[in-house]
Formats: C-alpha cells, structure tokens, sequence
C-alpha cells in the first residue's frame, strides 16, 4: 500500500509540473476503440471507393498523436491508430499497406490540442503529399472545453469541416477520406471516475466542460455533461451530413462513439486519452470501415 500511494503521488507531482505549460482541454483529444461494434460505410460510396489505397494521410488531434500512450503528457505517433508502426497497435496504414510500404507512404499531419478549426491547414499541409485516403479524427477538444459555453457552436464546426473537405478536393478530387466520430466523452467521465488517481488527474483541467468535478452527480453537473453530449452528438451527425455530400468519403456510421471502452482502453497516465490498447482498437474500426464492402 506504501509503494502503491508513492507511486501515485509521483504520478501526481510529474504531471503538475508538465501541464503548467499545456493543461485544460485543448490538450487532449478524447479516447475510444472498437472490437464488436460493425462499421458500416456511408451510403453510395462503393462505386468509386478503393478499399486499397496506395498511401495514407492523418489529420485530427491528439488521439491520433497518440499522446500520452506511452509516456505521460508525450506525443506517441508510433502507436497512432492512423499511420503508427507499432505491432501492438497494428495501425490503419499498417494492415492497408503492409508495414514496409507503411513506413514510407503514410504521414501524420494531426497536431495535439487541436479543433476542427485547425483541420483546414492540417489538409493543406496532407494534400502535398498526394494521399490516396485520408484519415480524419476530430472534435473532442471543440466539446472539451473549459465551459459548455466555450464549445464551438454546431454552425462553425460544420462550416470548418466544409472548408477542410474543400481545401483536400481542390488539389486533390479524387483522394478518399475516413471519418471518425468523435468519441463517447460521457462514458469516458463514467469509466475514468472509478479511479482515484485518474480524477486527480482531471482536476488538473482535462475536459473541465465534462470531467470538472467528477463526483458531483446533482442536477448542475448532469445538466453539464448532457450539454457536452448532445453537442457531441450534434458533431458527429454534422461529420455524417457532410461525409455524406461526397462520393469519396466514409463515415464510421458512429462505430468510435458507439464503442464501449473500458479502462483498458484509456491511458493510465491520465485516464483520458486511448491507451495502446485502446489505439488498437481505433484502427480495427477504421480498417473494417476503409474495407467493408457495399451492403
């Protein structure tokens, strides 16, 4: 038990000594995974869709940077979902390309803190690249904010994401593009806060908009995390309408929100972000949604 509270204590120290310089939500990103959950492609699409592109893009935030995967409050892109190299994690671009080609056709572009609003340049920066499919995982931190105020509104996330398709389509028509939902903020807050230290953690200001004071259960602090939520679900149907628009793209159908992760799959430095383990599973959803066939 002595050992056990040093260590957290340790854990604890550390991490408020790091996060002076990058605490609250724009430093985080979410977390998730699949196993059992089917991913269905958005509808009429297979006509024009390659479930074998030659290369791989990523875009999006600090889930597919693979922060704090590996080492507390540190980017891990070799566990990333999208284009990491790790055979534990056996990423999107590894099982499409197999890992020696993977290593020189895939490129992760995502930036950790990052909102829709940065996705844009992020494409920008991807296109020069000529991709064949590009990964997209973003939201998390437009929801994740210090209020339920200070969420990017619906009109704006939708416009941002407009734009960032726009900016892939005029250099690059005929790229296919992987949309990931954003994921299920609530069930993280109710996983997460069945460990002591992960709610320390939290204190520290990750995603104060649904994880502030995490044992309050009245009525203010449920009316807060059903405001994230909704707003959650609002992205991810403005993600669908607008996947939905262009023939190349392949929304998950809410396969990540959907996904009902447990501890395993949340980083046990700060009981937010996606494991390793959970990484895993962000890329079997995405390949089983790149590959599926046409119903």
């Amino acid at each position: 038990m002595r050992k056990r509270s040093h260590r957290a204590r340790a854990v604890l120290a550390v991490t408020t000594t790091a996060v002076l310089g990058v605490a609250g939500c724009d430093v985080v990103g979410g977390s998730s995974g699949p196993s059992g959950t089917k991913a269905k492609p958005s509808p009429s699409r297979t006509s024009v869709w390659d479930s074998s592109p030659a290369s791989v893009a990523a875009v999006g935030d600090s889930i597919t940077r693979g922060f704090d995967a590996c080492a507390i409050l540190t980017d891990c892109p070799e566990v990333s979902w999208a284009t990491g190299n790790s055979p534990r994690v056996d990423s999107l671009a590894v099982r499409l390309l197999g890992k020696s080609k993977a290593a020189t056709h895939s490129w992760n572009y995502a930036v950790t803190g990052a909102r829709m609003a940065d996705l844009p340049g992020q494409m920008t920066r991807a296109v020069r690249r000529k991709p064949q499919l590009v990964a997209v995982m973003a939201g998390a931190n437009d929801a994740c904010r210090k209020t339920t105020s200070a969420m990017t509104s619906i009109a704006d996330f939708r416009a941002q994401f407009e734009q960032a398709m726009s900016t892939l389509r005029g250099s690059l028509p005929k790229a296919q593009v992987y949309v990931a939902s954003v994921p299920d903020l609530k069930r993280l807050w109710s996983q997460g806060r069945t460990n002591a230290l992960g709610k320390q953690v939290w204190k520290l200001g990750i995603c104060p908009s649904m994880l502030g004071d995490a044992d309050a259960v009245n009525a203010a602090a449920t009316q807060r995390r059903d405001t994230v939520q909704k707003r959650v679900e609002d992205y991810n149907k403005v993600l669908r309408e607008v996947c939905a628009k262009d023939r190349r793209c392949r929304f998950d159908d809410d396969a990540v929100y959907d996904y009902r992760f447990g501890t395993d799959q949340l980083s046990h430095w700060d009981w937010f972000h996606p494991s390793v383990n959970g990484q895993s599973r962000l890329a079997e959803i995405a390949y089983r949604t790149v590959t599926a066939k046409e119903e």
